[in-house]
């Protein structure tokens, strides 16, 4: 733990905040897409996954998460008697993929660590290759979720080249199909990329007053936002003029409070696709599934502190080099970039601020 002194002064100061902070401390003991209808989980063709320490598969072994139970302030619901359509649950969105499956449990493990209330939350887990039923279960045995699976059929023709692959895989539009792959009851969702942790209670950001917006995330109106379109783009006033009378601004949606009742009735999906499209046929932007959400949303968006995404921590989309905290708060910690912490940790090179994820991690080295 030597390295870990040779941080700067700046960033002993943000470390201690988290450690010490008490806000921050753990809490004690389309049709052709739709799910909804299914019980618990879609059964898919794929190989098997195990949480067993004998499994010769040890990519996907994970340790058991200590059980997490309401604090008495909470109060009472029978979530077996209303099930999703609870009106006092938190609901969640996030993806497993087999690539970003560890960082999806650390995500899970942190939520359940800093809530106040761990068993008010349900999770809506978005896949489109494996069954994962039962690694989750294994992992976490008292989490209240239900699997979905999401067609890559349904977006593979719309997507284009970026400049990471990582950018162009299917699931990574799933989260514009959350209005049809969750049940209609669920009124309200918080969408979560893999590479992040909670260092603070999810209950907080699902309070968030939306006013009358459709989504609510951290702004960055300092960001160069012409960087995210072509010339093309900006010199085409049939594409660029979709921000007029607008003040777009950067936002991350890795992070992101969502209305699906307001989603649902304006057709936000269909929205986004078109500007899919258009990109197939005249190449408007280069960064995978951000551009389209800011075209439809960039200067709409509900403004939510930004310690709720202290995102970039996984450098650039090429290098992947370490970065620093930004100043502030926090009560997120984002690995969005190319470079994620279990892989650097894994690979004894790891950032700085990678230990400030490794506390989360479940996953089962192999001997």
């Amino acid at each position: 733990m030597l390295w870990i002194m040779q941080f700067s002064g700046f960033f002993s100061a943000a470390m201690m905040m988290i450690v010490l902070s008490p806000s921050l401390q753990s809490f004690p003991p389309a049709e052709a897409i739709r799910s909804s209808h299914l019980d618990s989980y879609i059964r898919l063709p794929s190989f098997q996954v195990s949480t067993s320490p004998d499994s010769q598969d040890d990519r996907f072994s994970f340790r058991k998460a200590f059980e997490f139970r309401n604090a008495d302030e909470c109060g009472f619901a029978d979530h077996k008697t209303t099930g999703v359509c609870d009106p006092t649950l938190v609901h969640v969105a996030i993806t497993l993929d087999v690539q970003y499956l560890r960082g999806s449990i650390a995500a899970v493990h942190s939520i359940l660590q800093h809530s106040l209330c761990p068993e008010n939350v349900f999770f809506h887990f978005l896949v489109s290759e494996t069954d994962m039923e039962t690694l989750v279960r294994s992992t976490f045995p008292q989490l209240k979720f239900k699997v979905y699976y999401f067609d890559p059929e349904i977006v593979r023709n719309l997507i284009s080249s970026s400049v990471r692959q990582a950018l162009e895989q299917p699931l990574n539009y799933a989260r514009n199909y959350l209005a049809d792959l969750l049940e209609p009851c669920v009124r309200r969702v918080i969408y979560l990329d893999s590479d992040l942790v909670f260092v603070d209670n999810i209950s907080k950001l699902w309070s968030t007053n939306l006013r009358s917006r459709t989504i609510g995330a951290p702004e960055y109106c300092h960001a160069n936002f012409t960087k995210y379109f072509t010339n093309s783009f900006w010199s085409d006033d049939r594409f660029s003029g979709t921000f007029r009378g607008r003040k777009p601004c950067y936002f991350n949606t890795g992070v992101m409070v969502i209305d699906l009742v307001r989603w649902r009735r304006a057709g936000f999906t269909r929205r986004i696709e078109r500007w899919m499209e258009i990109q197939k046929s005249n190449r408007i932007y280069e960064l995978g599934s951000l551009p389209p959400f800011l075209l439809v949303f960039a200067g709409r968006v509900a403004p939510i502190e930004h310690r709720w995404n202290q995102h970039g921590l996984g450098g650039d989309n090429v290098r992947g080099s370490c970065r620093d905290l930004h100043p502030g708060p926090i009560s997120l910690l984002h690995w969005s970039g190319s470079g994620k912490p279990w892989l650097r940790l894994d690979s004894k090179r790891p950032c700085p601020l990678d230990a400030l994820w490794a506390p989360y991690d479940l996953y089962r080295h192999p001997h």
